[in-house]
């Protein structure tokens, strides 16, 4: 084999001055969905330790393969960080439990994702009220791979399956089947949305400018599809028990 054919492999410095850049561009992304109490460097500290535990433990990964770990381990430590803080306020956390309510209700009783005059007849609201609800709750974050792990710390989750072979990362391969058959029966809109920000990465002021709608627009249609999502796989656990 001549000499040079494979690329030198990364020192543990060289790796974390490479991604450094990425803790602020993730924990600015994030923090852009929060409001301003919530303070930027808690996040970006939070982001760190999560690229030192990348780098404790993705040690032996390729550049290509660390770098897409890496933003994984962060996102998770922030998002770890801002579910010990709680902060969104407690009548907001009452509606957002009546409209996750009304979604899972709803899906079950149409064997659908029901429509949004539907989820606010169900609850007495008209859609203006409905709509003003989600724009309350919208800034709370959340991310697809939460759907099916109800507790526990993300990062924690993350390094134990990294362990795993891909067929035992759900151990209910018709859950899998499932997510993917409800996201692929979203709105467009919301198909979109999530296929922007979680797949390239895009901002919420971004995919609004694709969109043509607002940032908070956004937030809202994410939020939607996230409680769609939800709402199925809950339907899916219900009915797949004994």
């Amino acid at each position: 084999m001549k000499p040079g054919l494979y690329p030198a492999p990364e020192s543990r410095e060289e790796r974390l001055t490479k991604h450094l850049p990425m803790v602020r561009r993730i924990a600015g992304q994030m923090a852009a969905q929060l409001p301003a109490s919530v303070d930027f460097s808690d996040l970006e500290q939070a982001g760190m330790i999560g690229l030192w535990d990348a780098l404790d433990r993705g040690e032996m990964q390729s550049p290509a393969q660390f770098a897409t770990y890496a933003a994984i381990r962060i996102r998770g430590a922030i998002y770890d960080e801002l579910r010990k803080l709680d902060w969104l306020p407690r009548r907001s956390r009452a509606k957002e439990r009546q409209m996750e309510r009304a979604q899972a209700l709803l899906t079950q009783r149409l064997g659908r994702h029901p429509e949004d005059g539907e989820i606010a007849t169900h609850l007495g609201w008209d859609l203006a009220e409905y709509y003003d609800a989600l724009a309350e709750t919208s800034m709370q974050l959340v991310y697809l791979e939460d759907l099916t792990h109800d507790d526990g710390d993300y990062a924690d989750r993350t390094a134990d399956e990294a362990s795993l072979l891909p067929e035992d990362l759900l151990q209910d391969a018709e859950l899998e089947r499932d997510l993917q058959a409800a996201i692929l029966d979203l709105p467009e809109r919301e198909k979109l949305v999530l296929s922007l920000y979680y797949q390239e990465d895009l901002q919420l002021k971004d995919i609004g400018r694709v969109l043509e709608v607002s940032e908070s627009r956004v937030s809202q249609l994410m939020k939607q599809a996230v409680m769609r999502l939800r709402a199925r796989l809950q339907n899916h656990q219900q009915t797949a028990k004994p």
